[in-house]
């Protein structure tokens, strides 16, 4: 017995050795955050950060800010930046083994190490030095750390350097994320719907608009008219479909409100108590911890002028060196995705004799063939060959087998480089929305604000391609003479919208313009049109604007576009003994709903929609996967219009025949949604889920110290207040510019990812709760100085 009690002893012991030693570990990664560091700076560098780990970063030139906040990137965000560059190019598998190796095999196909290295090489000088002073500094921040990131630690593997070419790998993350994960199956879906279906109803199906769209220019597109009898009976139809067809439709990601996008929207001078404009901007994306951004305050001498001082607020993305959002004190500006048509299906006509060789306007061409070496941590290599074609890989097949051929903008090296930057020393709105066409980045709305209250909308990204003799939202041949892209919109020609009369700019991820300019720009998927409607009438329902107003607006999560689909439920269910229908059988037709925690009709109304439109599309779902198995719905958003169209006007013979008539499919989708809800509020189902990537790994107990809370929280999609579990705003702020001071900046999860870092979280309550953090960083509490190598 006294043996075991000595043995328990020594092994309470070990056990606490090991507790002491990890966490020593642990707390070597964390971020310097006082004190003097030496070298890799020309003059001194200031880094001050406040409670919430804002970093303010003062130098006497921009070559050392890049490299202090490489640095700063590299202390504090050296693993995000690292999944950033591995995603983008396919490597993700040689830190996490085979679980990531289906995400490596569709990446790699794009090469974009390759095209990182070809677009790094094309910079301008000037530009290519900032990317090195950054890739040393993030480099020289990593090594200055006590003990590598502590991700590494628990993954067992070390940190690689950062490369030069990281920095446009970062970039083309964010082209991944906000297109579709270049994958275009939006295109690819359309063709094989299109195979089974006749013209008038597949136009129908796919109308590009509806009533709730608001464009800063023109008005909502006309509806397409229900295709008759006489050109399409889905009760004939479902004849040749199998028995057991399922009869709901499969969701989409975007249907649970998972599709990348932002609000920005912006009022002018005469709109706003002291003169200025006022922008605000929430960036929609994935939610994780840390945040995608890293608040930062820049502050240089004006090269141009020498007495006045640049002063940037926003935030930064780590892996890149720019101030991605923000104010520079005489203009402030954001970003929502903008869904133009950047991606394109090219059919690829081999040579029967030789299949290496394929057709091209200019005779037969030979395929390039890429050997790609995946490495996979715990398991062998993984050998790819990637056929590409002048147009781009061959990464799908069409309808009928022919290969298909991926153009995308992100595979020109153009799409990469910073004039981004050169908006620190832009004055104007107007200059601004001059620069914006040059600015290599995913196409985006950008609207912009300046201190003499001008505002302004157009997109940035340097690459708007031409089309010619092909329909861009189906699969083309481009061989022949004249088809296909023909080259690049020149900066003149892209759509701007200056000082409306209104003084009001919005910008939703829904269409924003009209007639040729939007040809010029294409169609990759609009969201719906509620969400920028109800931004647009929020801004139009004041007069006078501060912070205040602009906040509300942000805040606004009134459920305006369920209001029919709730009137619809109501009148559906009027005459059942359904127990889940009672509040609402009895409920007056006025709805004043919001997406608040406490709300349970709102979350029954929500699925009841969802579950509508699903069963309403399932036999057309059928229909789409007798092309192709793998055929799905683009999303739920995409067919508001038309299937509200048919649940109210209810033509029998659009009716999928397993029903007796509308209503029925009605109460069927209705009682569906009562058991899926169950009852719950709409908190209960909309519980934050903002996590590390790691955290899963990890046992509860431990997981809970990297996460944020499971808190429920408020907003939906098609409403401003976009938030699910583990999407929504990324970023919220309002800023009125050269008045910083009154302006606001919210972020979830915090500024840091280590659980010992005093900025873990920080400041994510205020972004929960709707509490504007002012913009500008609060009092000093850290500071450290980076200074020349000593002589």
């Amino acid at each position: 017995m006294r043996l075991i009690r000595k043995l328990l002893v020594w092994l309470l012991v070990l056990a606490a050795l090991a507790a002491l030693a990890a966490w020593f570990a642990l707390r070597g990664s964390v971020a310097r955050l006082d004190g003097v560091v030496e070298g890799g700076v020309q003059a001194k560098v200031t880094v001050e950060r406040d409670a919430l780990g804002t970093a303010t970063i003062s130098g006497e030139n921009r070559a050392d800010l890049v490299y202090a906040l490489g640095y700063l990137h590299g202390q504090e965000r050296y693993f995000q930046m690292d999944l950033l560059r591995r995603v983008a190019a396919g490597e993700l598998a040689e830190l996490f083994g085979t679980v990531a190796l289906d995400v490596d095999k569709r990446h790699r196909l794009h090469r974009f190490r390759a095209r990182a290295a070809t677009a790094i090489a094309a910079l301008p000088a000037g530009q290519r030095e900032i990317v090195e002073r950054y890739r040393d500094g993030v480099n020289a921040g990593l090594a200055d750390l006590a003990v590598r990131p502590w991700e590494y630690l628990l993954l067992r593997s070390p940190p690689a350097p950062w490369r030069s070419e990281d920095s446009a790998l970062a970039i083309y993350a964010m082209f991944l994320d906000l297109n579709g994960d270049g994958e275009n199956a939006r295109e690819l879906n359309l063709a094989r719907l299109k195979a089974q279906v006749p013209e008038p109803l597949y136009r129908f199906l796919v109308q590009p608009g509806s009533p709730w769209d608001a464009p800063i220019r023109g008005e909502p597109l006309p509806p397409v008219a229900i295709p008759g009898q006489e050109v399409f009976d889905l009760r004939t139809a479902m004849l040749e479909l199998p028995p057991d067809l399922p009869r709901f439709a499969t969701l989409s990601r975007e249907d649970l409100g998972e599709k990348p996008g932002s609000n920005n929207f912006a009022v002018g001078g005469a709109l706003t108590v002291n003169g200025a404009a006022l922008v605000a901007d929430d960036m929609h994306l994935g939610l994780r911890v840390p945040n995608i951004w890293y608040r930062a305050r820049l502050r240089y001498p004006d090269p141009n002028d020498p007495a006045r001082t640049v002063d940037l607020n926003g935030v930064t993305l780590p892996g890149a060196p720019a101030l991605l959002a923000g104010s520079n004190g005489r203009i402030a500006w954001g970003y929502t995705n903008s869904y133009g048509d950047w991606t394109d299906w090219v059919r690829v006509v081999r040579d029967p004799a030789d299949p290496a060789r394929y057709r091209t306007s200019d005779g037969d061409a030979a395929i390039e063939k890429h050997a790609e070496t995946i490495r996979v941590k715990g398991a062998a290599d993984v050998a790819l060959t990637v056929e590409e074609t002048r147009w781009g890989p061959i990464m799908a097949a069409d309808v009928d087998g022919t290969p298909l051929a991926l153009a995308w903008t992100a595979h020109d090296p153009r799409v990469f480089n910073l004039d981004l930057m050169q908006l620190e020393q832009v004055n104007t709105a107007r200059g601004a929305l001059a620069l914006a066409p040059s600015m290599g980045m995913p196409v985006q709305n950008f609207v912009v604000g300046d201190g003499d209250g001008m505002i302004g909308w157009t997109l940035t990204g340097n690459a708007l391609p031409r089309r010619a003799g092909y329909d861009p939202t189906l699969p083309a041949d481009w061989s022949r003479a004249g088809v296909g892209w023909t080259g690049w919109v020149d900066a003149a020609e892209f759509p701007r919208v200056f000082n409306p009369p209104d003084a009001r700019l919005w910008s939703a991820n829904a269409r924003v313009i009209d007639g040729d300019a939007l040809a010029l720009v294409g169609d990759g998927g609009y969201d719906l049109g509620a969400r920028a409607r109800q931004i647009r009438d929020g801004l139009r329902s004041h007069e006078r604007f501060t912070a205040a107003e602009m906040l509300s607006v942000q805040l606004d999560d009134r459920a305006l576009f369920l209001a029919p689909w709730r009137e619809l439920l109501r009148k559906t269910v009027a005459g059942t003994t359904d127990a889940a229908f009672e509040t609402l059988r009895h409920a007056d037709a006025a709805w004043d709903g919001y997406a608040a925690v406490d709300d349970a009709q709102y979350a029954l109304v929500r699925e009841f929609r969802v579950r509508t439109i699903a069963a309403a599309l399932a036999p057309f779902e059928a229909l789409g996967r007798k092309s192709d198995a793998k055929f799905e719905l683009p999303s739920a958003q995409t067919y508001e219009a038309p299937v509200w169209a048919l649940v109210t006007e209810r033509p029998a013979h659009l009716l999928d025949p397993r029903y007796a008539d509308w209503n029925d499919l009605l109460l069927a989708a209705a009682r569906d949604a009562a058991t899926r809800v169950a009852g719950e509020t709409w908190g209960a189902r909309n519980v934050a889920s903002i996590r590390h990537p790691l955290s899963r790994a990890l046992p509860g107990f431990l997981a809970r110290h990297l996460d944020m809370p499971a808190q429920p929280l408020p907003g939906d999609k098609n409403m401003p207040r976009v938030q699910g579990p583990a999407f929504g705003a990324s970023e919220r702020f309002a800023i009125s510019p050269g008045h910083e001071n009154e302006s606001y900046l919210m972020m979830p999860g915090g500024q840091s990812g280590h659980p010992l870092s005093p900025f873990h979280g920080a400041g994510h309550e205020d972004w929960v709760r709707g509490r504007p953090t002012p913009l500008l960083p609060g009092k000093t509490v850290y500071r450290l100085e980076l200074k020349p190598a000593s002589p």
